[in-house]
């Protein structure tokens, strides 16, 4: 046997068959299933996680760019080149996993799509530790934190549902300081109780909520009509994202 064979058996690692990888993903789809979550909605969040996958390998890659040290230049241009290609072909596949789970045409901005209970479960796990960096505690209604994000994600097209919790994060590092004052001004920890205008901020949804305020204010307010949430809550967070603004570090 060539020594410069990788021997998966002398490594302890048996290789990854492809009847491995779909046991693996059919196991998942039970256990999903067993839990509630209907088979569109759990091939979604697979293909999803699939797509990230294949983004992360691509990462990896482009460190691989370029050609080991002492390399002379037409085996460091056909290493570039190799992995430049390896590269791209990765994007691809990664495409083509993307498209399995939100569909080919998701890429159109212009329609309004419909918010699913994978949309809304997906904001609820991207929100939830950003809003604890703020605040201890969560005081508002499930129920009512599932129709607020329905109306913050009926704000975006499906690619940026898709994206939404990579954006709520850059949101949150940008303005992390006024955030930080708004908060304590009037979040769970204040003297605010959390009936009224500033209700929103006992909730990690007021993240989601404000980012689309920052970002597509008009948008956020149609959607809000048609949902029928009630506008001083709106209107109160509103208020408490221009004070805290304005109030000193």
């Amino acid at each position: 046997m060539r020594r410069d064979t990788i021997d998966t058996a002398e490594m302890g690692r048996p290789p990854l068959d492809p009847a491995s990888v779909l046991n693996a993903k059919n196991t998942l789809f039970e256990l999903l299933g067993r839990a509630g979550v209907p088979p569109g909605e759990a091939e979604e969040l697979i293909a999803l996680v699939e797509a990230g996958a294949v983004v992360d390998a691509h990462s990896e890659t482009g460190k691989a760019r370029s050609a080991p040290a002492g390399a002379d230049g037409p085996y460091d241009a056909g290493w570039h080149d190799g992995a430049r290609a390896m590269g791209d072909e990765l994007l691809r596949v990664a495409e083509r996993a993307l498209e399995r789970a939100i569909g080919p045409a998701a890429g159109a901005a212009g329609g309004h799509h419909l918010v699913g209970r994978v949309d809304v479960e997906r904001a609820k796990v991207a929100v939830t530790p950003l809003y604890l960096a703020f605040s201890g505690t969560s005081d508002l209604d499930p129920e009512v934190s599932d129709e607020v994000l329905t109306a913050v994600l009926g704000t975006m097209s499906v690619v940026g549902r898709v994206a939404y919790a990579g954006q709520l994060e850059r949101f949150t590092d940008f303005h992390r300081r006024r955030l930080e004052r708004l908060y304590a001004r009037y979040g769970p920890g204040s003297r605010i109780a959390v009936h009224g205008r500033y209700s929103l901020l006992h909730s990690p949804t007021s993240i989601a909520v404000l980012e689309r305020l920052t970002a597509a204010p008009e948008a956020l307010r149609e959607e809000w009509e048609r949902a029928e949430l009630p506008p001083a809550w709106l209107e109160g967070l509103t208020v408490a994202w221009r004070a805290s603004e304005a109030s000193p570090v």
